[in-house]
């Protein structure tokens, strides 16, 4: 069984990605994605969306990190990922899932979903002009407008070459509402030879099982879940956590400072608040912090807020004692 954490445009970058993959819990995970258009992008571009290629393509703790790629064009996204290769990725993934209007205004991501003949040109060319030794992955929805054309597009895949398929198991119009519908990945997985990977709507153990036992899918892939209980991995993997409250705060700081040096003050505070709103999902906790501190401008302010928050807590730890 493999355990993966998920592209998430905008949320996981390497900051959330070397947090979340520190205990060692996931098996890999995947950038957000690179967009390629029509040219060959700069070796630049690449160590942005993931600085980890600095490293052998590995967070701090070791998780390897596969690079994911979006666009249309065959031959930009061949040469593009021949250049990740050259840069030393391990796994190239191409998306084919993003729900953004944004992205599939422009031709990419769960827009080629109605087009299963171009997702396997796109797919292989890449994989003819990716080294042998590099694997090629895809990752899709179940559909566009409705899942009509679910099985195609995962032949397609499959025939243009991919060692593996992650489905979300949901269309681009039913965006990121409840429910996943994780059994129609079953029907995709009979009929495809190669592994495929279930995603969408995991949020504990409970939903883990659930999505195996009607995926019928061995491994998974996590996304929001994992950004909303950090130990979500952990737990999966029956590793009981003894992280409390105080030491998501503590985390929380560690990341403002990160994002602060990474992107400035106005860049860290609009990305903490975006934590914090899934945090409140999994710890009754971070709900009134969250009232209290939506309204800071300032990082600076978010962070003396946590760590008064951290002094209060730890004071009445001690009074109970």
């Amino acid at each position: 069984m493999q355990l993966s954490l998920a592209p998430m445009e905008g949320l996981v970058d390497v900051h959330m990605r070397t947090l979340l993959t520190r205990g060692g819990y996931f098996d890999y995970c995947v950038t957000e994605f690179l967009r390629v258009t029509t040219q060959l992008l700069p070796e630049r571009s690449f160590r942005r969306i993931c600085p980890e290629s600095d490293h052998q393509w590995k967070t701090p703790a070791g998780t390897p990190v596969h690079l994911q790629l979006l666009g249309s064009d065959p031959v930009a996204m061949a040469e593009n990922a021949c250049r990740a290769a050259e840069l030393g990725a391990p796994v190239v993934n191409i998306n084919f899932g993003c729900p953004s209007r944004f992205v599939n205004g422009r031709c990419g991501g769960a827009y080629l979903l109605q087009f299963p003949d171009q997702i396997h040109t796109i797919l292989e060319s890449v994989r003819k002009a990716l080294p042998e030794h590099v694997p090629l992955t895809a990752k899709m929805r179940l559909g566009f407008k409705d899942d009509a054309l679910a099985l195609a597009n995962a032949q397609a895949m499959e025939s243009a070459g991919v060692r593996d398929i992650c489905i979300h198991a949901r269309t681009k119009v039913q965006g990121y509402r409840p429910p996943a519908h994780w059994h129609q990945i079953k029907n995709i997985k009979q009929q495809v030879k190669v592994p495929i990977i279930a995603n969408g709507e995991i949020w504990n153990r409970r939903d883990y099982e659930a999505c195996k036992a009607a995926s019928h899918c061995e491994h998974v892939m996590l996304g929001r879940g994992a950004v909303a209980d950090p130990e979500l991995a952990a737990t999966i993997k029956g590793c009981e956590s003894s992280d409390t409250w105080i030491h998501r705060l503590h985390d929380l700081i560690w990341m403002l400072d990160e994002l602060v040096e990474f992107g400035g003050q106005s860049y860290a505070h609009g990305r903490i608040k975006q934590w914090f709103s899934f945090l409140k999902m999994s710890y009754e906790q971070a709900v009134p912090l969250f009232e209290s501190l939506k309204t800071m401008k300032e990082a600076s302010a978010i962070r003396r807020f946590l760590l008064d928050e951290i002094s209060r807590l730890e004071n009445q730890s001690a009074n109970v004692l």
